[in-house]
């Protein structure tokens, strides 16, 4: 990462920071967009993966008698697993609009309301979203796929903020957990075959391409081209079509969770179910920021890591620019999950933070660690009811593949990267 054209001040890693292609997951870059280039492996294969945090006012003793019904009712009625389908399937011409409107498109089509739009990254919507940048393949991977979980470390959780889990009851109230015992919903997700096709296709061109741009790169997954060459715009604007389909892909499963959730208490109950806020994962944005004392816009690479703006930041929703843009943090699915809020002194890295746990084992070892079956009766036995499309998924995810949630979060707090907000467990979850 330190060797890539145009980069500015230090190569990060966050403390969840684990082994990846090209960047670590966890890894931050800023480059000069001048001089410097945008790199697929400095953003992932998974663009835009990101987490989004409902709220409710649902409580514990609310939710918990009727844990198996709603936990059974989500996985039914969102689709998830490798190569599902989505909640919508999309005609060309309207996959082009979604790919440049992103969680706009969604309300203007009936999927929600104007606080989705207001509490997300971007207003959900980012600009420079060029579909004549997409392939032909990407599309066919894309368009059906709309609204959907897809497989790995994505999941749809019930959560809990258990009582002495709530560290700043102020902040905590403004993020919408009102109370101990109050159930939140997370949503971690991305852009699915659709940004894994994008990043596979510019990936392939750029490796090919090295020697026309004068770069020798030390790992070919790292290979790139200027930001400003056509080669790179036309990634760029790929890129953001990923982006503003991943912020629609949580959109349409909150407004199915919406739906599901109203239909089990009832229209007329009173339920309350809001966006907290969306954060994205795996972006290459073009953010401005100090540089020996200038205002100076970067292109900043966030790869497994999370963008933390500070009280005052002009580029988060009003209502919380007092306190810093929520952080979402999603731990294992044994572990339960954090909301921090950006402080000042994340300037180091760029105002960024960590974004969930971070792997201590591959995929593979931890399925020949653990079996998928047996964890789900284990995590049974300790309150928390999950499904899953395939035990062998399930095993990939298991709460000892990961770093300690707790001591991730800790050191993120500890080196200023963001305050510890609250902790939310988990009670339910639906796993691809």
């Amino acid at each position: 990462m330190a060797t890539l054209p145009g980069i500015i001040g230090e190569a990060a890693c966050m403390p969840d920071g684990h082994s990846g292609y090209g960047f670590p997951i966890g890894g931050a870059a800023a480059i000069d967009p001048d001089t410097g280039i945008i790199s697929p492996g400095g953003i992932g294969f998974d663009i835009n993966c990101g987490v989004r945090l409902l709220s409710t006012n649902l409580t514990y003793d609310e939710v918990h008698p009727r844990m198996k019904e709603i936990v059974d009712a989500f996985f039914r009625g969102i689709p998830s697993g490798v190569g599902s389908d989505g909640i919508i399937s999309l005609s060309s011409g309207k996959f082009d609009d979604a790919m440049t409107g992103g969680v706009q498109w969604g309300v203007k089509n009936g999927f929600g309301d104007k606080n989705d739009i207001e509490c997300c990254e971007e207003n959900g919507k980012i600009m420079d979203a060029d579909p004549a940048c997409v392939s032909n393949k990407a599309r066919e991977r894309g368009a059906h796929q709309v609204g959907s979980l897809g497989s790995g470390n994505h999941y749809l959780e019930i959560q809990v903020a258990r009582k002495g889990n709530i560290f700043d009851r102020e902040i905590a109230k403004l993020f919408g957990i009102e109370r101990e015992n109050s159930i939140a919903i997370m949503i971690h997700t991305g852009s699915r075959g659709f940004g894994h096709q994008i990043a596979t296709d510019y990936l392939h061109s750029f490796s090919r391409l090295q020697t026309k741009f004068g770069y020798i790169p030390p790992d070919r997954e790292l290979a790139c081209a200027p930001f400003h060459s056509e080669e790179g715009q036309r990634y760029f604007k790929a890129m953001n079509c990923a982006i503003n389909i991943a912020f629609l892909n949580r959109q349409l499963i909150k407004h199915r969770v919406t739906e599901i959730l109203h239909d089990i208490f009832g229209k007329k109950s009173g339920l309350r179910v809001e966006t907290v806020y969306d954060v994205c994962h795996n972006t290459a944005k073009l953010e401005k920021h100090k540089v020996n004392g200038n205002l100076k816009e970067l292109l900043i690479h966030r790869k497994g890591a999370t963008r933390a703006f500070p009280p005052g930041s002009a580029d988060i929703p009003e209502k919380y620019r007092n306190a810093g843009q929520p952080v979402l943090i999603g731990g294992s699915m044994e572990s339960g999950s954090y909301i921090m809020c950006g402080i000042e002194g994340a300037k180091k890295t760029f105002f960024t933070t960590v974004h969930g746990s971070g792997r201590v084992m591959s995929r593979h070892q931890a399925k020949s660690r653990f079996n998928g079956r047996d964890l789900q009766k284990s995590m049974e036995s300790r309150g928390i009811y999950i499904r899953t499309a395939s035990y062998s998924g399930l095993a990939e995810e298991a709460g000892g593949a990961y770093k300690d949630v707790d001591e991730v979060v800790a050191s993120a707090e500890k080196c200023g990267l963001g305050r510890i907000v609250a902790k939310l467990t988990p009670l339910g979850n639906i796993k691809g």
